[in-house]
């Protein structure tokens, strides 16, 4: 099965790093994101690899060309402000007609992707997603007037469940993106609902995307621990 991995965004709000270097390229415990991610799949025995690129796409390029790896890995230019579902269109032709695993490039799991695949293939579904926990980051108060009447550190409990990527998907997904503007995000996944044609697996270990300077360093200390 061939891993794609979204490595195209401008990742404005981590803009202190990605105004020289594209976000998938920012080390965590000296090694880009992009490794830890590509390290996963390698576990459960995925090392062929598409890797959508887009913006500042030559650096992931050239870090490829000096490092050396034991996978076999297509870099693909996607476009500078093509969207997530339009940058998956345009990976068609080299992802053929099968089953494929899909995830962006700023999100890390110890998440068990056997697991997640055979939740797919005994539901029959063209799309499978990863559910998470977000990280607890506010704490929750009531007031009445000026007094605070409640108040309450905020747990991963009192969260909703939201998408956390690592993704299977039939090839039928393709039907569901239009073209370069479409965020899969949007119409293919809500239409995929609505045609009950999207399952969830539920994830409730570790999850942590990489949208700002907090939560890469919230990364940092997790590989500090482990």
């Amino acid at each position: 099965m061939k891993v794609v991995i979204l490595a195209g965004g401008f990742g404005t709000r981590l803009s202190e790093y990605t105004k020289s270097i594209p976000k998938p390229l920012v080390s965590i415990a000296k090694e880009p994101m992009l490794i830890h991610i590509m390290r996963l799949y390698e576990k459960y025995g995925f090392k062929e690899f598409i890797i959508a690129l887009g913006y500042k796409g030559s650096l992931i390029k050239k870090y490829f060309k000096k490092k050396k790896f034991n996978w076999n890995i297509k870099l693909v230019d996607t476009g500078l402000k093509t969207m997530t579902g339009g940058r998956i269109k345009r990976l068609k032709k080299y992802i053929g007609n099968e089953t494929f695993l899909l995830t962006y490039g700023d999100g890390l799991s110890d998440l068990n992707l056997h697991n997640l695949i055979k939740l797919h293939k005994k539901k029959k579904k063209i799309a499978t997603l990863t559910a998470v926990r977000p990280p607890a980051r506010f704490g929750a108060i009531k007031i009445n007037g000026s007094q605070v009447n409640y108040f309450k550190e905020k747990s991963k409990l009192d969260e909703g469940w939201i998408n956390g990527g690592f993704f299977v998907f039939e090839p039928e997904i393709f039907k569901y993106i239009k073209n370069d503007k479409t965020f899969l995000e949007k119409e293919p996944m809500q239409k995929l609902s609505k045609n009950k044609q999207l399952i969830a697996f539920k994830h409730r270990g570790f999850w942590q995307c990489m949208d700002t300077l907090r939560d890469k360093k919230i990364l940092e200390e997790k590989f500090k621990k482990k």
